[in-house]
């Protein structure tokens, strides 16, 4: 009898009311995350993120996302104290992740662009830098640099390198995770757009579909 994979932790990624973090909580997702990046329609201020991790508190790890942040936005998402580890989602290198992990002490994760094997071995170089490298489709310059529904060739997966705890995001949904994880044994898989009913509006019974269907792989 075939020994059956470990299932895959989930993150729900830009969640903004406390219904669907909730909703999360209720599918018992692993990961919420919430965006404090200002020109996506998932983002969420600070004293959002402040009640809504308070509900989060002790059940999941609550993960703030970023894009290219500076100094003082760090902090005083940080300084909410509704926050577990940060991610980042642009271009920044690993010297900044190693100098924003020393500062908070908590896992910080990198987000990475994914279009070509030669964007695969970027990873390489965030080895010790990040806790997790989240690989991501990558979008036309000019859009968003995630949450898009995008998509990415899964057999470039097995280019990553090797000694990254790692997982796998980019255009996820409740139809389409389950296969995801069978073909790349992902060992997180993120979902943001692909559980909502329109841009930044999660539905809940989404998220729980795509828990469902993440732990019945």
């Amino acid at each position: 009898m075939a020994q059956a994979m470990p299932a895959s932790a989930i993150k729900i990624c830009g969640l903004s009311s406390p219904e669907t973090v909730d909703a999360a909580l209720a599918a018992r997702a692993d990961y919420l995350g919430f965006n404090f990046y200002a020109p996506s329609p998932r983002h969420v201020t600070l004293a959002a993120v402040a009640a809504l991790g308070a509900r989060a508190a002790g059940k999941a790890v609550r993960v703030g996302v970023f894009v290219d942040p500076d100094d003082e936005l760090l902090g005083a998402a940080w300084a909410t104290g509704a926050l577990d580890a940060l991610q980042l989602h642009s271009n920044e290198p690993p010297a900044r992740l190693a100098v924003i992990k020393a500062r908070f002490g908590c896992p910080v994760w990198k987000a990475l662009s994914v279009a070509s094997r030669e964007d695969m071995t970027r990873a390489a170089a965030y080895r010790g830098a990040a806790d997790l490298v989240l690989f991501d489709a990558k979008t036309p310059k000019g859009a968003l640099p995630g949450g898009m529904g995008l998509t990415f060739d899964w057999t470039l997966l097995a280019d990553r390198p090797q000694g990254l705890a790692w997982g796998l995001a980019g255009g996820l949904t409740p139809l389409s995770v389950g296969e995801a994880i069978r073909q790349t044994n992902a060992p997180l898989v993120d979902t943001a757009s692909g559980v909502e009913s329109a841009p930044g509006v999660k539905d809940p019974a989404l998220i729980a579909a795509f828990c469902a269907a993440a732990r019945s792989t």
